[in-house]
């Protein structure tokens, strides 16, 4: 069996009706999970799994609609899980948010507590409200989807920075936390990705040209390029890794 195989694993992708968290549902589902997916919009849930279980079979995916950023409808998330799949054994916290470009000092307390609640508290009652099952049962893979924003400043991405370092952060207490247990805590920082959330950064041609420049494999990235670090990070390949973050950025940090 390949260590890369998740056949009987059940894994919750937030954010996972478009970009990095669409490709890994993808991904994930190919190589054998059962996926939960979620965002805001029921309708656009179900139209995701649909389409999974059309490609890999009835059953492959349910969908359970749910905003980051409200307690009880993640604690919904979770508890409709348990009832139709029966276990959880993955989470990818992918969905975030980031509503202000500019400098610092223009951000409101609004946008600022915004991200920090959307990017930040959400996983951390997400990862409490599956963690305990993972630790009773010894196994479990939890995945926080961060940035390269999160290892370097930014004029212009500030408070979503800080959010994604705090991310990284979170996984390395978390990891101590629950390591006796065999549930492992891990971070994906993405690069530049051709997604509709980071529209806004590689929308102009100017600014994607210079990013190129600056990026070795002189290109931003895709959303599929995310998706393998996400199984290799759920599955028994990464057996032996917690508290890491795995950065996917086509060198622009090196």
């Amino acid at each position: 069996m390949s260590q890369f195989d998740l056949t009987g694993k059940v894994a919750i992708i937030t954010g996972s009706t478009r970009g990095i968290g669409m490709a890994a549902a993808y991904e994930m589902a190919e190589h054998g999970a059962k996926i939960v997916i979620s965002s805001r919009k029921q309708d656009a849930c179900d139209a995701v799994a649909a389409e999974l279980n059309g490609e890999y079979g009835e059953g492959t995916a349910i969908a359970v609609a749910a905003s980051i950023s409200d307690k009880a409808a993640l604690q919904q998330l979770v508890d409709d899980t348990r009832v139709a799949l029966g276990r959880i054994d993955i989470l990818v916290c992918n969905a975030a948010s980031n509503p202000y470009y500019g400098p610092q000092a223009g951000i409101s307390d609004d946008q600022f507590r915004k991200v920090l609640d959307n990017n930040i508290i959400s996983n951390h009652w997400l990862i409490g409200m599956v963690a305990p099952e993972m630790r009773e049962r010894g196994d479990g893979s939890i995945i926080i989807v961060s940035s390269i924003g999160g290892l370097r400043g930014t004029p212009t991405i500030g408070a979503y920075a800080i959010s994604k370092a705090a991310d990284m952060q979170l996984a390395r207490n978390l990891a101590h936390e629950f390591g006796g247990d065999n549930v492992r805590v891990n971070c994906i920082a993405p690069g530049l990705i051709r997604t509709d959330f980071a529209r806004a950064l590689w929308e102009d041609e100017k600014a994607v040209a210079a990013r190129n420049r600056a990026t070795p494999l002189d290109r931003i990235g895709e959303p599929h390029e995310i998706a393998g670090a996400v199984v290799f990070l759920a599955s028994a390949a990464s057996s032996y890794m917690t508290g890491q973050t795995i950065v996917v950025d086509g060198g622009v940090t090196i």
